[in-house]
């Protein structure tokens, strides 16, 4: 490879729930379509973060995940934050959605300490929230999703919402938000996996690896019959 965008999978072994590698398998596929290389490099525990990287991904997992990924995760924190605050691109899904914010109690009443990158705490409720879910994004649109959880995250001063909830409960079913947006790192619930229904926010991650990378982005125009199909698909499925 020549140069390639370097794609950074967190967690591929415990945090890769309900199809969230895929998310990693698009960025990768759609940079090749828009013309450049992809290297994809997983991150497990008591691996370093590799130098030059452009995008980072991570997944969603059960608690029982979180538990295992949590303490390397807080070895990470320091660099991941000056990461975050110097706005390289980042997904975080879920279970990492939640660990990159403050803390997450879990139903059993203990406590994971995130690693404070975004501005939110999550509690755990006995109700678990599932289905399809449809937010709006000024930025992005209609966004099409997944959730499966039993969460309820509350956003802090310091962020703001991936989209505002028409079908579906989102961060906490009371807010009407759905996922936090900090600099370029996106944090969400939505499972599916997120990015093969929505290509904008996946040509956003890319476009701004590209243009941190090269000072420029040039992205073609591609053939989204597949994706727009399966958008179609997905909006006639029940909650």
């Amino acid at each position: 490879m020549t140069n390639p965008i370097r794609i950074v999978h967190l967690y591929p072994r415990e945090m890769n729930i309900y199809g969230d590698r895929g998310n990693v398998l698009t960025l990768a596929r759609r940079l090749e379509w828009h013309g450049y290389a992809a290297q994809v490099i997983p991150v497990n525990r008591g691996d370093r973060l590799p130098t030059g990287t452009d995008l980072i991904v991570g997944g969603g997992g059960q608690d029982s995940g979180q538990g295992l990924v949590v303490c390397d995760l807080a070895r990470l924190g320091p660099d991941l934050a000056a990461m975050a605050d110097d706005a390289v691109p980042m997904l975080m899904v879920c279970g990492l959605y939640q660990l990159f914010g403050h803390a997450f109690r879990t139903g059993s009443g203990t406590i994971l300490h995130g690693i404070g990158v975004l501005d939110i705490e999550t509690m755990s409720s006995p109700r678990r929230m599932i289905g399809n879910v449809v937010a709006r994004s000024d930025d992005f649109g209609q966004i099409i999703g997944y959730e499966n959880h039993s969460g309820r995250t509350t956003l802090g001063p310091r962020v703001r919402p991936l989209g505002r909830v028409d079908v579906g409960v989102g961060n906490n079913g009371t807010d009407g938000t759905e996922g936090a947006r900090f600099n370029n790192l996106i944090g969400t619930y939505l499972h599916g996996s997120l990015l093969p229904k929505n290509p904008a926010i996946a040509d956003h991650l890319i476009q701004i690896a590209v243009r941190r990378r090269f000072d420029s982005a040039q992205l073609r125009t591609l053939d989204e019959s597949l994706s727009d199909e399966a958008r179609r698909v997905a909006l006639t499925r029940p909650r």
